[in-house]
């Protein structure tokens, strides 16, 4: 029987959740591999039009990181609410028991016309057993790289 771990990131920004939304979801393909070229190589649409069941793949930048490669189903492309939802179906991310990932992503209001960027990640794994000490330090890993991307 398999089970879920969860955890959420919060990110405060002087920029206005519509921007941002519009930045990182709506032109987040064609712009992320330029502004952050640090972390993203690339961003393809394999299938669809970048809309919900729309699947893409991204190849990160870093040379050293276990993640080279992450294939993602677009789950939900809210531009009403600035919600946005997919799922890593494919790639390195999906190994030792974990069955796939999801990530909800939502830009709301936040102080002086800024942003809270919420990003909510979780691990779906085949089967209970050893996987929580990885499933921790997994989401250390992530949290920190959602920080750096974000700032």
């Amino acid at each position: 029987m398999g089970f879920v771990s969860k955890f959420e990131v919060e990110i405060v920004s002087s920029i206005p959740p519509k921007r941002l939304f519009k930045a990182f979801i709506l032109d987040g393909d064609r712009l992320l591999p330029k502004l952050l070229s640090q972390f993203i190589k690339s961003i393809e649409t394999v299938e669809g039009d970048g809309r919900a069941g729309s699947v893409k793949l991204i190849t990160t930048a870093h040379g050293d990181d276990a993640i080279k490669t992450s294939k993602q189903r677009v789950d939900e492309v809210d531009e009403e609410k600035l919600v946005f939802r997919y799922t890593v179906i494919e790639g390195d991310e999906i190994a030792n028991g974990v069955e796939k990932i999801t990530n909800t992503v939502r830009f709301e209001a936040g102080p002086d016309g800024g942003s809270i960027t919420k990003n909510t990640v979780e691990y779906y794994y085949a089967e209970e057993g050893g996987h929580k000490a990885s499933f921790e330090e997994k989401a250390k890993q992530v949290k920190q790289k959602v920080e750096g991307v974000f700032k």
